[in-house]
């Protein structure tokens, strides 16, 4: 019996085809690019319908409903909402009306990838799209960000589809979501922590490659169609949170935790309200609008999906008095518009409630000395992440967005820790998060 001598060149040869297939890492690194890219241009393609339709509805150009409901006339400012509600119902109306008979894929991503196979009903989704594109344009208190995501997984899927495997679809599906958040919200890192934390246990950690790098590809085309890279807050620059501050920020959580289950439960209790009316959906979502108009005659800072308000929050906090009226009147324009049907998302709504509440707390910490400096913004922005924490319990994901959206990554430690006490918190109030009650209302 003789022993063969191996060469090492041929174990080496041997060795290589243990390693992961280069080709197939290729075709998916090239799959994921073109994803983020083709995401960022169908958000892009998005917004710049969005500021048509506003300068078309409302003769304004500046890109902020607030200014454009400021500068109407009451009458105008009154019935706007509620047109807009009326002709996206009737958009919906009658699509269901002609397709009642024919099943169909769902028009929920969150659904397309958990439960499903990663097929979206195309035709169900952009119609879906343009009523959101609708309610927004006209100054309903929903959030664009909704439509923008969901067109970018109805591309991700129809590509899919063409070009990929069946057991590919779910993750293609899913970097067309992350991509999405990343255009809508500059956020890649976030964007693509959605997906890990939200549908945790549907995707190998492994196939989160793709999906950031999906993300990260349509930020950098987001900032070449948009020729900036700005962030989506500005921010005053803050110090890192003193220990004082952290315990504030800590507290907070506790606070977001007991306000988050209260948030849903308001958006569950409209809903039903709209419900019991019985009304045909034209007139249901008009009726929201018209809500909507009736709350922008008291202050047309209800108008929009509250990020511009956020900013100016930000940019100069108010007086304590001014952000509880604010806040009373836009939440309760949330849960009109919410309630009704209005299509879209309510993510930026709730960064909005959790920024207000934030800056509430802090504006009435502020009459301590102890309590340091900058303690209004700071926990403005404590507030924005750790209420999105508490309804959607990602914690991780909720304090990067928050430190992407605004550049303010010394607040990372102290967020991390105020998000888990929010959403632990949270989850054992109410184990429902905004995604499984937005599901299940839809079912």
């Amino acid at each position: 019996m003789t022993l063969a001598v191996i060469h090492p060149t041929m174990l080496a040869m041997h060795r290589l085809h243990h390693f992961p297939d280069m080709k197939g890492m290729l075709r998916r690194l090239i799959f994921a690019v073109w994803i983020g890219i083709a995401s960022a241009m169908v958000v892009w393609l998005f917004r710049q319908s969005m500021y048509f339709l506003e300068g078309l509805f409302l003769g304004d150009h500046s890109g902020s409903l607030v200014a454009a409901a400021a500068a109407l006339p009451p009458w105008r400012r009154l019935l706007t909402p509620a047109i807009g509600g009326l002709l996206a119902g009737t958009l919906l109306w009658a699509w269901q009306r002609a397709t009642r008979q024919r099943p169909s894929a769902p028009t929920d991503y969150m659904e397309a990838i958990e439960t499903g196979d990663g097929r979206l009903d195309v035709s169900a989704s952009l119609v879906k799209s343009a009523a959101s594109l609708i309610v927004v344009a006209s100054g309903s208190a929903i959030g664009r960000e909704g439509a923008m995501v969901l067109l970018a997984t109805v591309f991700a899927s129809v590509f899919a589809q063409r070009f990929s495997r069946s057991d590919e679809w779910k993750l293609w599906v899913a970097c067309g979501a992350a991509a999405g958040m990343a255009s809508a919200y500059h956020a890649p890192l976030a964007g693509s922590l959605f997906i890990a934390e939200i549908l945790f246990g549907t995707l190998m950690l492994a196939s989160l490659g793709p999906v950031v790098i999906a993300a990260v590809s349509a930020l950098l085309m987001t900032h070449l169609l948009n020729d900036e890279q700005a962030l989506l807050y500005t921010v005053r620059a803050l110090s890192a949170p003193q220990p004082v501050q952290y315990l504030l920020m800590a507290s907070f959580g506790m606070l977001a935790g007991l306000a988050g289950p209260l948030f849903l439960w308001l958006m569950a209790q409209s809903s039903k309200i709209f419900q019991r009316l019985h009304l045909s959906p034209p007139w249901q979502l008009a009726l929201g609008g018209l809500l909507v108009g009736l709350l922008s005659l008291i202050t047309p800072l209800v108008w929009g999906n509250g990020y511009s308000v956020v900013q100016s929050f930000l940019s100069q906090p108010p007086a304590l008095l001014f952000v509880a009226g604010v806040l009373v009147y836009k939440l309760a324009a949330v849960l009109a518009s919410s309630g009704s049907g209005a299509p879209g998302g309510v993510f930026t709504p709730t960064l909005f409630v959790g920024a207000a509440l934030g800056m509430l707390v802090g504006q009435w910490y502020g009459i301590w000395a102890w309590s340091g400096d900058n303690i209004a913004i700071l926990l403005a922005l404590t507030g924005m992440a750790t209420l999105l924490a508490a309804t959607t319990h990602a914690p991780i994901m909720s304090t990067l967005m928050v430190c992407e959206m605004t550049g303010e990554f010394t607040l990372l430690p102290g967020l991390l820790l105020s998000c888990v006490i929010a959403s632990a918190l949270s989850r054992w109030l109410r184990p429902q998060t905004v995604y499984r009650q937005s599901a299940a209302k839809a079912g």
